[in-house]
């Protein structure tokens, strides 16, 4: 009788990843027809249609539960206060590596920038320009809870939801109906997300098949410096920071990698945080930390922790500077990663935040924005791995902030093995 084998959804992925290359070369080899790539990407903006549905009701159910069950305002405050140092701490280390890197290679060195801003260019310019400090700060608070829903707008979301849960907790015993319908759509909304997850694999092979179809294989040579030290950037700061990070706090290196490659590959493939949110918050969990702690943290990291991002970002900014053949004194680059430092935060809602931010800092420096331009041609190739690298160190701080509090459950020991004649034992009486 044959077994049925099970294939994780991992496999999937995997699986779902390598048919999306080899369609993406069959439709770029016949010429990359605009209709076939249209009519493939559907099948991945219906999965990032899903994602998208589940995490407002997500974000706010699971936080509003995880502080009311707290029961005491001042952990949640205690909480919010150590992930902030962490984050900053992190992507100031993000940031200073990414400027080492651009800095040593000098990719940006013999690049012809175009002599117009392409009209993509100038529309995310023009979105920059409108972006002011004083806007940064006024588009953490919500106008309207359904609109901050509607668009996805995270951090919105996660201060609304502070707000409702510290009302929520004054209440007291009267609140308890509305806690009550909050667990419930929080175990629905749980349920919710192994449903859309099936479709993953699916979402994810027509992702990767326009973006090689549309690009072709060649895009990975175009500016294959840049490339190349991005990666390699991204890859010293994931093994010396984060894997410093991982000693100090004791990480359970083993689980912790096979319970975070389901949403890096989700974040990778579809060049989308947004996309792993859901399996990340379920999969911290299960490494052990609390609810409250992955449900506060995790949120609060896709518009303050941007590791990726912002390393991105330094290295650009110079990039663009070298191609330009402006010379940056070290003064200048240092308060241009200042600079940064304080724009990327709370910017992730806007679509393409990164290359706004980008244009936003090129413009304050006096660099030419037809810099823009040049990156948006294999700006793909680099939001995945920025974006896998965002979710890989937003998975991360649940675990350190989880450990600070002393509230990480560590996995139990494995029962010891029974002695080889205890077992044959066992065997003969059987």
């Amino acid at each position: 009788m044959a077994r049925c084998v099970r294939v994780t959804l991992t496999t999937q992925i995997f699986i779902g990843l390598a048919l999306g290359v080899a369609l993406g070369a069959v439709i770029h080899g016949l010429g990359g027809h605009p209709g076939a790539v249209a009519w493939v990407r559907v099948l991945s903006r219906v999965f990032l249609a899903l994602i998208k549905v589940i995490i407002a009701p997500l974000i706010f159910s699971t936080l509003v539960v995880g502080i009311v069950g707290a029961g005491n305002l001042k952990e949640i405050g205690r909480i919010g206060l150590k992930a902030i140092i962490y984050f900053e701490i992190i992507t100031t280390f993000a940031l200073f590596i990414g400027l080492g890197a651009v800095n040593l290679t000098r990719p940006g060195d013999g690049v012809n920038l175009p002599a117009e801003p392409t009209a993509e260019a100038k529309e995310i310019a023009g979105r920059a320009a409108k972006m002011t400090a004083q806007d940064h700060v006024v588009h953490i608070f919500p106008t309207s809870i359904v609109r901050a829903m509607a668009e996805n707008d995270v951090l919105q979301v996660v201060v609304f939801s502070l707000l409702f849960a510290v009302a929520l907790s004054a209440v007291g015993e009267r609140g308890r109906p509305v806690l009550q319908v909050c667990e419930s759509l929080s175990e629905v909304m749980f349920k919710l997300t192994n449903i859309v997850m099936r479709f993953a694999p699916y979402g994810v092979g027509a992702a990767m098949a326009v973006t090689v179809g549309s690009k072709g294989l060649g895009v990975l040579k175009n500016l294959a410096m840049l490339i190349g030290t991005f990666y390699a950037a991204l890859g010293v700061f994931i093994v010396f920071v984060l894997g410093a990070v991982a000693f100090l706090v004791r990480l359970p290196l083993r689980r912790f990698l096979t319970l975070v490659k389901e949403p890096l590959l989700l974040a990778f493939t579809t060049t989308s945080s947004e996309s792993a949110f859901p399996k990340a918050l379920e999969n911290m969990e299960r490494l052990g930390v609390p609810r409250r702690i992955v449900s506060f943290v995790l949120p609060m990291g896709y518009s303050f922790n941007l590791d990726g991002s912002t390393l991105y970002l330094s290295l650009a900014a110079v990039f663009v500077a070298q191609a330009a053949n402006v010379p940056l004194t070290l003064g200048q680059q240092l308060l241009m990663m200042l600079t940064l430092m304080l724009t990327t935060k709370g910017v992730a809602a806007v679509p393409r935040a990164s290359l706004v931010v980008l244009s936003g800092t090129l413009v304050t420096f006096g660099l030419p924005v037809e810099g823009v331009a040049i990156i948006l041609g294999i700006d793909e190739i680099m939001d995945m791995a920025r974006t896998a690298t965002n979710v890989l160190g937003n998975c991360m701080a649940t675990v350190v902030v989880a450990r600070w509090e002393g509230q990480l459950v560590d996995p139990p020991p494995p029962p010891p093995a029974p002695p080889a004649a205890a077992a044959a034992t066992s065997l003969e009486a059987g």
